[in-house]
């Protein structure tokens, strides 16, 4: 072995033992934090207010809707489907979302592991074949009605939270 290896290493040791690991009321304070900044992310795109997020617009299904009683995975799962139509999106407001949306389910991740869930990551929709079509067709509305259930979706999460939900 050598000297100065094993010198270093002993020196380091008094902090190794000063380290603490993060408290879980802080990752799930910064889970909601993150949960409110999207939600305005999506309230300054000014179009997104005109249509309800409970509205139904045919050849959109694909885009998940509200869920009564969400856990952590259906929550990532949830955001999995969401990540994959903004990144799918020619608009430079879903790059950010985007990004949120994968800092979002991390921070899940985290959580979740906290509770001794195994989280397997999910990977969003199946096929998205039509999901090209769709945007050529109507962008716009497609856009919109994301935002929208998106927005929805964030807001249910962020009460879920506060119910501590299960795997």
């Amino acid at each position: 072995m050598h000297w100065g290896t094993l010198c270093g290493f002993l020196w380091l040791w008094p902090y190794l033992f000063y380290v603490q690991a993060v408290p879980i009321q802080k990752v799930q304070d910064d889970t909601k934090t993150l949960i409110k900044t999207i939600v305005t992310r999506i309230n300054d795109i000014s179009h997104t207010q005109s249509v309800s997020s409970k509205q139904k617009v045919t050849g959109l299904d694909f885009i998940p809707g509200l869920h009564p009683i969400l856990t952590l995975s259906k929550m990532d799962q949830t955001l999995a489907v969401y990540q994959q139509i903004l990144t799918s999106m020619p608009s430079r407001n879903m790059i950010q979302i985007s990004n949120d949306l994968e800092n979002l389910r991390d921070l899940l991740h985290v959580l979740a592991f906290s509770k001794s869930c195994h989280l397997p990551w999910a990977s969003g929709l199946e096929t998205l074949d039509s999901l090209g079509g769709v945007l050529e067709a109507s962008g716009y509305s497609t856009e919109v009605v994301a935002l929208s259930r998106l927005q929805g979706s964030l807001q249910d999460m962020l009460w879920q939270l506060d119910l501590s939900p299960g795997c």
